[in-house]
């Protein structure tokens, strides 16, 4: 069923526009359906998760908006691990929650995410040392272009930081379902993230895992709470910068920085807001950074516009280019807007 519908109750920010059109799908045929029917009739379509990691301008969208519902996952044992098939539309963490409690390492460290399962390898999500791309299996995708349907292996996914080839070409695939290759174990890995490492130590239990990335991603309101305004939000608004050697070095020996592949080097984006002169809390009319992380732009009373967050985020922006010569890049997706 199609009809019109306000969308910003449907994105974590509580921003955005009407839709032209609204329609949710419930299986991935269905998904598939309503996007070779949108493209036939060359009709803009959305693709809304978990709204988790969108901006929707005010204008809305002028469009159709598909509103992934697909459910189920499905298990099978391979060796010493477990082959999870989840389709698009499952939510996140009850997903981590049950690899937890059925012995299934390898998700632990992104407890807490909001948003479906079929997001998470479009941006790589990752949080405390794990990212997905370290146990997709595969992606079964609708390619738009060649109008198949198709999985996609691991190593053809084009992972990298806070990105793949899905995003890299976004719009072109709608993702229908992730596999998951899962270690059958009541332990964790070995755990890398010093925050995590501090709590737990270096391999611990997946239900302590789960537990202290909890409490600290409750710590930064990066845990959905409707009791927390600094839940608000679309997460981390800005990817940690990888700059070269070099420009790590002019940022001074105290900026907190990771070694990467090729001689590169992460540097932390929240340090850098932070020491550009905007702390925890700074405000701009009715939305702010979040009292609790300087990487979360959030809209606490849902009073604010997409307006009024983009002129924040691009104050936070020219500041730190402005004091460090590092331009920010946002992390959640653009609709209708851009930074």
């Amino acid at each position: 069923m199609r009809d019109q519908r306000l969308l910003a109750p449907y994105t974590t920010l509580r921003l955005g526009g009407p839709a032209r059109a609204y329609a949710a799908a419930t299986s991935a045929e269905e998904l598939v359906s309503l996007v070779a029917d949108a493209d036939r009739r060359e009709e803009p379509t959305l693709l809304l998760g978990g709204g988790s990691n969108l901006v929707v301008s005010d204008d809305g969208f002028d469009g159709l908006v598909i509103k992934v519902a697909t459910r189920g996952v499905s298990v099978s044992r391979d060796g010493d691990q477990v082959a999870v098939e989840v389709q698009a539309g499952e939510d996140w963490d009850p997903l981590v929650a049950r690899a937890v409690a059925e012995g299934w390492a390898g998700l632990e460290c992104m407890s807490g995410i909001p948003g479906q399962a079929g997001s998470t390898p479009i941006q790589n999500v990752g949080a405390y040392g794990q990212e997905v791309s370290q146990t997709v299996r595969c992606v079964r995708v609708y390619d738009r272009r060649t109008r198949e349907v198709r999985d996609v292996e691991a190593r053809r996914c084009g992972f990298a930081y806070r990105t793949s080839a899905f995003k890299q070409d976004l719009g072109r695939y709608v993702v229908l379902a992730v596999t998951f290759l899962l270690d059958i174990s009541e332990l964790s890995g070995a755990l890398t993230y010093r925050e995590l490492v501090t709590r737990v130590g270096e391999r611990a239990p997946l239900d302590e895992v789960r537990s202290a990335v909890l409490d600290l991603r409750r710590g930064k309101g990066m845990v959905l709470d409707p009791a927390d305004p600094d839940t608000l939000s679309a997460g981390s608004f800005f990817t940690n910068p990888i700059i070269s050697a070099e420009q790590a070095a002019a940022l001074g020996a105290g900026t907190p920085r990771w070694e990467m592949p090729g001689g590169t080097v992460k540097v932390s984006a929240a340090w850098l807001i932070e020491q550009a002169g905007f702390p925890k809390g700074y405000a701009r009319g009715p939305v702010r950074i979040s009292t609790k992380h300087t990487l979360a732009l959030t809209n606490p009373n849902g009073e604010g516009t997409t307006a009024d967050l983009l002129a924040l985020a691009r104050e936070v922006r020219e500041g730190v280019r402005e004091k460090f010569g590092v331009t920010l890049v946002n992390e959640p997706v653009m609709v209708g807007c851009a930074l």
